[in-house]
């Protein structure tokens, strides 16, 4: 399969193409760059020496390819979308702009009209562990945000039996400095972030949309969502607290989630009884496709917290939209995803 990367100069972009270049059945054609354009693609991602050899081009030099990934900033592809569609039968957008099924929602979360609010019914949220089947027979797939992904893959399965109690749950979600991106900021410059614990959205985060839609399958949520920036580079770590809706024993919440996940390739159910790895790690998860998720019940007040850990920009961005491609190709979920980590690190 041939496939071109648009917006490949950003950390997601760098990181699909890593991907990609190692996959056993996907040529990468082009890479774009508005910015970098003529340049080597090791001069943005010097990882990539010996390995890639392309040079970006800008977007209006792609020429028709199998299957257009999308790495571009928020509200970009969108007002491009319609152009695009001709380059390429199948789609997989990694920005936000196609991730919510309602148009009214984009200016309460993102702060924008929608540019084709007409077209948003033509893609699938591209979660493959929620929408396997959807993802395998539709041309255009959106990704899904990181720690979106991270509280959703943990808490699905307890929404889904009906288990919790008003279908009410808190979330604190921590996440490294690569979520936000590589353009320099006060927020992201060394001095100011270096030791920080700084929660940055205690409200009102835009990724609550997606949680609240996805849980939403299954009744009306009502999510209560935080998100702090911690000193790591990769890494998602969601702490969801929630009561349960009749008492459960720690055998019950292990069946629910060994039903809802023990085929699911990139699903880890992480829970020791002791050692400093019985829960979910983000840094054990650097470069890594796997969600791993956790659980610890509080007899004494009947509440339930689920731990889940990801790489915002695996399987939070990169690494899931390489997973769905291998589903709409009718692959080997794995293929290209096989690495397991590295410790120590």
């Amino acid at each position: 399969m041939n496939v071109s990367i648009l917006g490949g100069s950003g950390y997601v972009g760098g990181e699909l193409l890593r991907l990609l270049l190692s996959h056993p059945r996907i040529d990468v054609g082009q890479v774009t760059s508005e910015s970098n354009a003529g340049k080597l693609v090791t001069t943005v991602h010097p990882n990539l020496r010996k390995r890639a050899h392309l040079r970006f081009c800008s977007i209006t030099e792609i020429k028709p390819c199998d299957l257009l990934f999308a790495a571009l900033p928020h509200g970009s592809f969108m007002k491009r979308f319609p152009d695009l569609r001709q380059v390429a039968p199948r789609v997989i957008d990694l920005s936000a702009d196609f991730r919510l099924r309602s148009a009214d929602a984009y200016p309460e979360w993102y702060g924008h009209p929608h540019a084709c609010p007409d077209l948003l019914q033509e893609f699938v949220y591209g979660l493959v562990e929620l929408r396997r089947d959807a993802v395998r027979r539709n041309p255009y797939v959106s990704g899904a945000g990181c720690l979106a992904t991270a509280a959703i893959l943990g808490l699905m399965p307890l929404f889904a039996r009906n288990v919790v109690q008003d279908f009410a749950v808190t979330i604190e979600a921590k996440v490294g400095s690569s979520a936000a991106g590589n353009t320099p900021s006060l927020a992201t410059h060394h001095p100011e972030r270096s030791g920080a614990v700084r929660s940055f959205q205690a409200t009102g985060h835009r990724h609550t949309a997606e949680i609240a839609q996805e849980l939403g399958l299954h009744g009306e949520p009502k999510i209560h969502f935080s998100a702090t920036a911690i000193e790591l580079v990769r890494g998602v770590l969601t702490t969801s607290h929630l009561l349960l809706r009749e008492p459960l024993d720690e055998r019950d919440i292990w069946k629910i989630y060994r039903e809802t996940y023990g085929d699911e390739p990139f699903i880890r159910i992480v829970k020791d009884a002791k050692g400093v790895f019985r829960y979910p790690e983000p840094k054990l998860l650097a470069g890594t496709n796997f969600c791993d998720i956790g659980f610890e019940r509080d007899i004494r007040t009947n509440r339930l917290v689920v731990l889940a850990a990801l790489d915002n920009l695996m399987k939070g961005a990169a690494g899931n939209g390489v997973q769905a491609m291998n589903v709409m190709a009718g692959w080997d979920e794995c293929l290209g995803l096989e690495f397991a980590g590295l410790h120590p690190i």
